[in-house]
């Protein structure tokens, strides 16, 4: 059948209740069809005639729906309304009692036409309904006037109501829509800044492990190249240097690339990997409170923190003095990473060049996991780089579920 559509043309009836609506509007056409049919069967009041335009009527409203541009096409879709109801005309002149099919072709005109055009043909299959009735038993009565113009309102009202619910649907989809696009979008940001997250946390991670001992090994391999050929003690002892911090930059890069804690933390406690860093950058190592176990996240920012600050330290400061200071306090752990080097200006950003890159890096740790970090210094007046976690951001998960 031609689609039931509100009274705005052109819009297509793709929901399950307008479908619904569609359905019954037929229903209702055909079901009264076959009532007046077989009442005037019954009766002996129906002709050859009249049973032939009644079955004529049928097919013609029947092939509002296999034939596609009827039901595709509003030029084909008007043709066929036209004819509908040309046919019911003469139906309703042969047989006054088929003028109840008006209701369901109200509603046709009323979906199918504009609006002003669908207000015309509404008053004026009331007037055929009107006319028609005078001619009956009894002439034309103020019930017989009352009835159609009654009909006709009701379609009207029932119409217009329909076409609000409708458009309020429209824009209720409009607003769904729009919020799944807006979803999409925040998803796809979200994802975006978990990228650049992860890529910051890579850079961090491969400054702090692979730079540094790329850069142990060139140092190492240049003192070994000048102390050939006049100490080859040294040299060789040198060159055993290389060898180690080589494997245990390859042991970071494995354990790197697996997402693992780092190795200097395998099988040894925090104090204990603190404190043979600082003994291999020559550097005095402290520890106050009582240890405790730390999540790895924090065990693992500290690690890099010392290592970080120790290099600085060993390279660039010429410190002829180094503390490492880690403190357990009651609310938060504190480390403390000294040397009496030459110093730097922390506002100077500019050409800072590693030493910036791993402030920030270190700094982007600690916030990340709610600390804080200070670094003190000035030119010929040493470093202190201090930081400090709250003790909520260091409790591992199981011992707060407990």
């Amino acid at each position: 059948m031609t689609r039931t559509e509100p009274p705005a043309p052109g819009h297509a009836a793709d929901t399950p209740a307008l479908r619904l609506m569609n359905l019954a509007l037929h229903g209702l056409f055909f079901a009264l069809l076959g009532v007046l049919l077989v009442r005037g069967t019954v009766g002996g009041d129906l002709g050859a005639g009249a049973l032939a335009t009644a079955a004529a009527l049928a097919v013609v409203y029947a092939a509002g729906g296999p034939v596609g541009r009827i039901r595709d096409s509003r030029a084909w879709a008007w043709l066929w309304l036209g004819a509908v109801v040309l046919l019911w005309i003469a139906l309703t002149l042969q047989h006054p009692e088929f003028c109840y099919l008006a209701f369901p072709l109200h509603f046709l005109c009323l979906h199918l036409l504009p609006v002003r055009r669908a207000v015309a043909a509404v008053a004026g299959l009331t007037l055929i309904v009107v006319a028609a009735q005078a001619g009956t038993a009894g002439g034309l009565t103020t019930a017989k006037v009352l009835g159609p113009v009654a009909g006709a309102a009701v379609a009207l009202l029932t119409a217009y109501g329909y076409a609000a619910l409708y458009r309020e649907s429209r824009e209720r989809q409009r607003l769904i829509d729009d919020l799944m696009r807006t979803r999409g979008e925040l998803a796809a940001t979200q994802r975006e800044a978990g990228r650049l997250a992860e890529r910051q946390r890579l850079a961090r991670e491969i400054h702090d492990t692979l730079a540094q001992g790329l850069s142990s090994i060139v140092l190492l391999a240049r003192a070994a190249e000048s102390a050939l050929p006049a100490d080859p003690a040294t040299a060789a002892s040198r060159i055993h240097e290389v060898g180690r911090t080589a494997s245990a930059n390859l042991a970071e890069a494995r354990r790197f690339v697996h997402a693992l804690t780092p190795p200097a933390l395998d099988d040894v406690t925090l104090t204990e990997a603190l404190r043979r860093l600082a003994q291999g950058a020559s550097a005095d190592f402290h520890l106050d409170g009582e240890p405790h176990p730390l999540p790895v996240e924090a065990e693992v920012a500290l690690l890099r923190l010392t290592q970080e600050a120790l290099a600085n330290a060993v390279r660039h400061a010429r410190a002829g003095r180094i503390a490492v200071t880690l403190a357990y306090l009651d609310d938060e752990v504190t480390l403390d990473v000294f040397d009496d080097g030459v110093g730097f200006d922390p506002r100077a950003r500019s050409g800072g060049g590693r030493r910036t890159f791993g402030l920030h890096g270190m700094r982007e740790r600690i916030a990340a996991l709610g600390g804080s970090l200070t670094v003190e210094s000035a030119p010929g007046e040493g470093t202190a780089v201090a930081a400090a976690l709250p003790l909520q951001a260091t409790v591992p998960a199981e011992a707060g579920a407990r």
